[in-house]
């Protein structure tokens, strides 16, 4: 039994639950972000760095597919931290850190890691913070390591289509939201803030983030690329995409 969380797995399946309902092809891009990982690799395990990890979630997925993986989840939230603690309890390093400070190096164990992967995290940035980010995350890589974001990146060369896309995801959630097949953003935050344990962390989270962390416009893949290749990467390029999502990757 967890010392943090009653059932942390029942937390976990809430999350990846909530978040489907977002993002239906929310494993694809996963599987795609591990591959690119296996690729770097030289046959050994990876040391890598889940940046704004939350639940935990990407740290899960690495370490089921590479067991002997040294993993650190980075994160500011004292909620979804707790979940991912009690999820991965010794067999990863989790620290907090804010990326929105240029100091949050040094919340890190060491550096050298082969690869860095966060995922529908980064887009709250803005764009100023998130170019800086990009050259920061190059210093913490190997020669040969690897950055992966996946996120909302819309083509810019499609934006009608796009937009029709967007709407058509926006109503089938909006169906399983009414037929209550699966929860929505809100409602997953305000089960936990009626857990006993999550509660005092998820008013923590309203203390960090009193107006929320969305922004008004989220960033094309195009912007991603050429920020990447300003911050010094040798090859970048998009690595998946499913309709206005992307992975965008990064070489060091």
């Amino acid at each position: 039994m967890s010392p943090y969380i009653m059932d942390p797995s029942a937390w976990q399946e809430s999350w990846d639950r909530q978040q489907e309902a977002y993002l239906p092809d929310r494993e694809h891009r996963f599987t795609a972000m591990l591959d690119a990982v296996d690729a770097v690799l030289d046959g050994r395990p990876p040391r890598l760095l889940d940046l704004a990890g939350g639940t935990g979630t990407i740290s899960l997925r690495t370490l089921a597919r590479f067991p002997g993986a040294e993993v650190t989840l980075l994160d500011l939230d004292p909620a979804l931290l707790a979940i991912a603690g009690a999820s991965l309890a010794d067999r990863a390093t989790i620290v907090t850190a804010d990326l929105g400070a240029p100091d949050w190096r040094s919340a890190l164990p060491h550096d050298g890691y082969d690869a860095v992967l966060t995922a529908t995290a980064l887009h709250w940035l803005p764009a100023e913070r998130l170019s800086q980010l990009y050259a920061e995350l190059r210093e913490v890589l190997r020669p040969g390591g690897i950055v992966v974001n996946a996120d909302h990146m819309p083509d810019d060369t499609l934006p009608g289509l796009t937009k029709r896309l967007m709407d058509r995801a926006r109503d089938r959630r909006d169906a399983r939201y009414a037929a209550g097949s699966v929860l929505s953003w809100s409602d997953w935050w305000e089960r936990a803030g009626d857990d006993p344990v999550l509660a005092p962390l998820v008013a923590q989270r309203h203390v960090i983030y009193p107006t929320g962390h969305s922004p008004e416009w989220n960033r094309p893949a195009s912007w991603h690329l050429a920020a990447l290749t300003a911050a010094g990467f040798t090859e970048v390029g998009t690595v998946w995409r499913g309709g206005p999502d992307a992975a965008v990757a990064a070489v060091r």
